[in-house]
């Protein structure tokens, strides 16, 4: 403290020997004027006696008048020095006029100030605190004397007459110092000072608070010849000014001691023309008012505040100047002042309720202020936090680690939302549609990170069961547009809402199924393939048990019969428009009429993949199976003559129908995915243990059993009416299976044929008057395979000894050949897995039929005639085979192929001769 006080004085001191200094100067100058002037005339008055002109003066002359001249300067400077040396402080024995004790005061340390601009915290906050203390000491000093103290350091600036006179002058300095400091752009200088000011305004009450707003102005005035950054400055430092003067409470003070005062009024004024200058400046003057409005009581904000002229004007103008600041400030006020004012009313309902506030008349008039908010991006605008409050304000918050649920309470179907839920459920529509979709979405790249971010903000409050409003059909697009291309600006910001939304939907079963039906319904399941995301598949795999995948299931069913409920205008236009934006491999989603079969043929493709990722056990998987093989039945083979609705007794459950017909190309996806759905379960059937390899409840016989019972449900018909000969070779072949399915009770494994039948009757369906014949002819030769089906079977047609026929293998063998040019995969299967049933029983003839079909595609001849063409034809056609289908001969050679090696085994194992 020692050397900082003699350092202090010693500056002080300093500057009056300067003055000195200068004013020795000037004395020197004078001096060497006169002694110029009176060697001149004695050099004129020697001169003029001798009559000698001073051209004619020697060399050694001139030389001795200028060493006089240097003599007389030396004695000049000395006696300068010796006037100089009083002045300083060079030992106790100086005389150096002081004042007494008592009216002598320490100065505080200049220092503190370069603390103030520190990047650490800890080091401002330290610094202020310091200042303050000491401009607390300075102060209270001052008051106990009266105003008569003397400080070492008062010379600091020349006095000014700026109201401050009942404060020190150390203090009127540093309150000069700190107002400039705001404004200056250097490390962390405005936070420093501003921290520093509002803790000297806050502390030292003798400040007075008009001449501070005086003094702010003066010191940080912006005029007209400032540009640039100059100008940025200085409108900044008036921020941080007004800034620390709200948050250092003092106008509350005085209001506290004067209700009338126009202060605050005028605080306003000053704060809301600063905000007009400059959009940057809007969001931190609003920030600046809502500081003082805390500050404030309720009836002062209410008497004050929203009386303010400056204010009214400025929300009359806020949506014609699209200023979302406003916005924001009038939403803070009314929750402070919690009362409807009509200062209000053009940018907020009256009351201000959820519900009065977001409908589509209001919102619509506070879209344009919304986009606006983009400004400050990549920082989200203050009012979309409290509009998200508004929200969801009589919704309690989902805590963030909620625990994956998958109980069996997740199955209820139709789950009736509460009435808070539907209210939600209505707000968050009007949102999305009018703001999310309908503003953002379509705008910018800035707006719809904008988007993003607002939704980022809504999901951890979002129920599952309003997860259809945020997860719109505009925002699956514009993530697939965007994650299509790894080089796209809105790549990375796509991908971290991607895995926030994988993260929110891990929450439950609900949440999980209610993304993945969002993701695949508007990307008709092509999410994943356009995206390469993969985040389906993962979602997908989350499924750990048949309760959750058996929910999945009833969600998609639900989707494909509540199309009004499922399938709004809005998405149903999207719908039309997207077959338009998306090119689809698969020709069965593109759909012109504009009826919601694009998105029924989507739901009936993705059942099936339920198993694709899941690992369930043989019970759980037919049990599903069960249930997507009864709605594909429904759906593609049946209709009802008697409204949409039919209860079965002896199935015991009501079978619906949508309400709107599905069409023909929506039932042949359906018999298509039963097809495969049994030779899946078909394959199952050959991978299961000895033990339960003769299982009458397969999925098979299920099918032929729910087949029959809705054949002979009155008010149920098939979607097609069956010619003479189709419907004849359907009620063969249902009639054989059972016979097929009695013979399995003997434990006779003969699964195969059986599954060959379903497949064939359901090609039937598929395809009327193509395989009614095939059909009869295979029911035959299962017949003559069998010697047991005439004993199971009570008719005579079966005891025919039909000598003249040929063998029942080779009319067996030309059959399955037949059936090639027309199978599809399932039926292709069942083909194979009859031919390796029946292999040992092929026939020399029948052996060559299939060596003919593989001889025709191996060995084709290089160079033919025309004439030769004719007569291969002519030979290779006794199956009626063209060609040029050559899809269906590669399938007959693989299986020939398998056949003939079948044949090869059992012949070397001596089981064939």
């Amino acid at each position: 403290m020692g050397s900082r006080e003699e350092s202090n004085s010693s500056s002080v001191e300093a500057t009056e020997g300067n003055k000195n200094v200068s004013e020795g100067k000037k004395h020197l100058k004078k001096r060497r004027r006169e002694d110029a002037e009176v060697l001149g005339r004695d050099n004129d008055g020697k001169e003029g006696g001798h009559g000698i002109a001073v051209a004619q003066t020697t060399d050694m002359e001139k030389t001795k008048k200028r060493k006089q001249m240097d003599k007389e300067r030396h004695r000049i400077k000395s006696a300068e020095a010796k006037e100089l040396v009083p002045n300083k402080v060079t030992g106790p024995s100086d005389q150096v006029p002081t004042l007494p004790p008592s009216k002598s005061l320490q100065g505080f340390h200049i220092d503190i100030f370069r603390d103030l601009s520190s990047v650490e915290v800890s080091a401002r906050e330290a610094a202020v605190e310091a200042l303050v203390k000491e401009l607390q000491k300075v102060q209270k000093a001052y008051e106990k004397s009266g105003g008569t103290v003397y400080e070492r350091n008062s010379q600091l600036e020349a006095e000014k007459d700026e109201g401050l006179k009942n404060c020190a002058p150390s203090l009127r300095y540093a309150l000069r110092r700190l107002i400039r400091g705001v404004s200056s752009s250097r490390e962390c200088a405005r936070q420093g000072f501003a921290l520093g000011l509002t803790t000297v305004l806050g502390t030292i009450q003798s400040i007075s608070i008009d001449s501070t707003l005086e003094l702010i102005d003066n010191l940080l005035e912006v005029s007209s010849s400032m540009k640039g950054q100059e100008a940025r400055d200085c409108f900044l430092g008036l921020l941080f000014a007004y800034g620390a003067l709200a948050r250092s409470g003092r106008v509350a003070h005085e209001w506290s001691l004067n209700k009338k005062t126009s202060m605050i009024k005028e605080f306003i004024r000053v704060v809301i023309s600063l905000a007009d200058k400059k959009s940057y400046l809007r969001e931190p003057a609003v920030s600046i008012i809502l500081e003082l409005a805390d500050t404030l009581p309720v009836d002062a904000v209410a008497a004050h505040v929203l009386e303010a002229p400056a204010l009214a004007d400025w929300f009359d103008k806020a949506i014609s100047n699209e200023n979302p600041d406003a916005l924001y400030l009038a939403l803070k006020l009314r929750e402070k002042a919690s009362a409807d004012s009509k200062i209000f009313c053009k940018l907020l309902p009256s009351p201000l309720t959820p519900s009065n506030l977001f409908t589509p008349d209001w919102l619509s008039s506070l879209v344009p202020c919304l986009k606006e908010t983009t400004f400050c991006q990549p920082r989200l605008h203050s009012v979309w936090p409290v509009l998200v409050n508004i929200l969801f304000s009589d919704v309690s918050l989902q805590k963030d680690g909620a625990v994956f649920s998958d109980s069996t309470q997740a199955l209820k179907k139709c789950r009736k939302l509460s009435s808070t839920e539907k209210n939600l459920a209505k707000r968050l529509n009007c949102f999305c549609s009018l703001v999310i979709d309908g503003s953002l979405l379509m705008s910018s790249h800035d707006r719809k990170h904008l988007a993003f971010d607002i939704l980022l903000l809504l999901l951890p409050r979002l129920p599952a069961s309003c997860s259809k409003a945020i997860l719109s059909y505009k925002l699956v697009q514009c993530l697939m547009d965007i994650l299509s291309t790894k080089d796209s600006w809105l790549y990375k910001a796509a991908q971290y809402f991607l895995q926030e939304l994988s993260k929110w939907a891990e929450r439950d079963v609900d949440h999980l199924v209610a993304v993945i039906i969002a993701l695949q319904q508007h990307s008709f399941g092509r999410f994943d393939c356009i995206t390469h995301a993969h985040m389906v598949k993962d979602l997908v795999s989350k499924f750990n048990s048949a309760s959750g995948c058996m929910l999945f299931v009833q969600s998609l069913m639900s989707l494909f019969i509540d199309e009004n409920g499922s399938l709004d205008k809005g998405s149903a236009q999207a719908t039309i428009e997207s077959s338009e934006m998306i090119s689809l491999d698969d020709s069965s989603y593109t759909d012109s009429s504009g009826n919601p079969d694009i998105l029924r043929s989507w739901i009936v493709d993705s059942l099936p993949c339920v198993f694709k990722y899941l690992k369930l056990k043989l019970e759980e998987k037919l049990h599903i199976q069960r249930e997507i093989l009864k709605f594909l039945t429904v759906q593609g083979l049946f209709t009802a003559s008697l409204g949409r609705e039919v209860t079965s007794f002896e199935l015991q459950e009501k079978l619906k129908w949508p309400k709107t017909a599905s069409s023909s190309n929506v039932r042949k996806i359906c018999i298509q995915q039963l097809q495969l759905l049994l030779a899946d379960a078909e394959k199952s059937m050959g991978t299961k243990n000895e033990s339960d390899m003769f299982i009458t409840d397969d999925l098979g016989s299920y099918f032929m059993h729910f087949l029959d019972t809705l054949c002979n449900i009155p008010s149920v018909s098939l979607f097609r009416p069956l010619s003479k000969e189709d419907e004849e070779a359907f009620k063969k072949m249902q009639s054989m299976e059972s016979l097929l399915l009695k013979m399995e009770e003997r434990e006779i494994e003969v699964y195969p044929m059986r599954f060959l039948l379903v497949q064939l009757l359901l090609q039937v369906l598929l395809k009327p008057g193509e395989f009614s014949e095939t059909a009869s002819e295979l029911v035959i030769c299962y017949k003559k395979a069998f010697v047991t089906l005439t004993d199971l079977e009570s008719t005579d047609e079966e005891h025919d000894d039909d000598t003249g026929s040929p063998a029942f293998m080779d009319v067996l063998v030309d059959t399955l050949l037949s059936l090639l040019p027309q199978s599809s995969a399932p039926l292709f299967f069942s083909i194979e897995q009859v031919f390796k049933f029946f292999s040992d029983q092929i026939t020399e003839s029948g052996l060559i039929s299939m060596l003919r079909v593989v001889k025709k595609d191996l060995k084709p001849s290089r160079h033919q005639s025309v004439i030769d063409e004719e007569e291969d034809d002519a030979e290779d056609d006794f199956l009626e085979i063209e060609e040029s289908e050559d899809m269906w001969m590669k399938q007959g050679i693989q299986m020939v192929i398998k056949a003939i090696t079948v044949l090869k085994m059992k012949m070397q194992k001596g089981q064939l001769t």
